[in-house]
């Protein structure tokens, strides 16, 4: 199998704190700038699996940057450079705790809470009657909390609020930019015969302006749907063909596994971990349009190592 980058130590030219999340390893250099390494882990139900996904990194970071790229005019955000494929270099900000969760479609954790007999999500009415994978009579938005460890939590627009996790101001900016975030996205998947069902985006306060954080797009912070076949499988009550990471948490239900206490990761055969890296290039070349081209390397941490200090001393100039 190809070499993957599951774990990063780096120490790079002005180096002032490092972060390793779920996924993404972010170190910040001279508390101004920000270097997101997207590693090949894979994460579900707030867990971290034991195996790598060759080319996941590569994946994630060029789509996010590709969406950056394409959404910048309407909605301002971090980005830099990309000075590796695994790697975007932006603008620090001060991250809000809350994630914005915008659905398009009633599916994946939504449709569980639904079955149960919920009928509001994060203090959004939902109406009775509805199905699985139908979609909703307009995009709903339904927070979380940013867990630091463990899951994350719904809240309510009303509760971010109150509890003065965000200000009302900056909310409103927020829930305008998500909406237009994901009315672009859902344009832009739509021309590749995509439906863009549901998806997260983070922000930040940078010279007291709210600007987009992190990945857009990805398959690790959105589900798609192919829009050939949707209605027909929708009236017929069948599973609808997705790229997205649900196939993953699938796979892991299937073998008991949902991330609570006492269970454990199924093992991850090189097959499996093969199919789901095919997965991830496929939902790139779906989304982009472009065809997926493999950064090779033996040691792809020394190739950010020299990629990304060339950037920093770049930027110095």
């Amino acid at each position: 199998m190809a070499t993957t980058l599951v774990k990063t130590d780096f120490n790079f030219p002005g180096q002032t704190a490092e972060y390793h999340g779920k996924v993404r390893d972010v170190y910040t250099i001279n508390d101004d700038i920000m270097v997101m390494v997207a590693t090949d882990r894979i994460s579900a139900f707030d867990v971290i699996l034991p195996e790598g996904i060759p080319y996941k990194g590569q994946v994630l970071n060029q789509i996010a940057a590709y969406f950056l790229d394409a959404s910048a005019d309407i909605v301002p955000n971090w980005k830099l450079a990309v000075p590796d494929p695994m790697v975007t270099v932006g603008l620090k900000a001060e991250s809000f705790p809350v994630e914005m969760i915008i659905r398009g479609y009633l599916t994946g954790s939504a449709w569980r809470e639904y079955k149960k007999g919920c009928r509001e999500l994060c203090g959004v009415k939902l109406p009775d009657g509805m199905r699985e994978n139908e979609r909703f009579p307009e995009p709903i938005i339904t927070p979380t909390t940013k867990a630091a460890e463990g899951h994350d939590e719904n809240i309510s627009r009303e509760e971010i609020i109150a509890q003065g996790l965000v200000s009302e101001e900056n909310y409103k900016v927020m829930e305008d930019y998500t909406r237009k975030l994901f009315a672009l996205g859902s344009k832009m998947a739509a021309e590749k015969g995509l439906i863009l069902v549901d998806t997260k985006y983070e922000f930040g306060l940078r010279d007291g302006k709210v600007i987009l954080i992190d990945e857009i797009h990805t398959p690790d912070s959105s589900r798609y749907f192919y829009a050939d076949g949707y209605q027909e499988r929708f009236e017929k009550g069948e599973e609808q063909r997705q790229l997205s990471k649900e196939f993953v948490r699938q796979w892991l239900i299937d073998h008991n596994f949902m991330g609570q206490e006492g269970q454990t990761v199924p093992e991850m055969t090189p097959e499996f971990i093969n199919s789901v890296s095919d997965r991830y290039i496929e939902l790139y070349e779906h989304v982009t349009g472009n065809k997926f081209v493999k950064a090779e390397g033996a040691d792809l941490a020394a190739r950010i190592e020299d990629h990304v200090t060339d950037c920093i001393l770049n930027l110095k100039k």
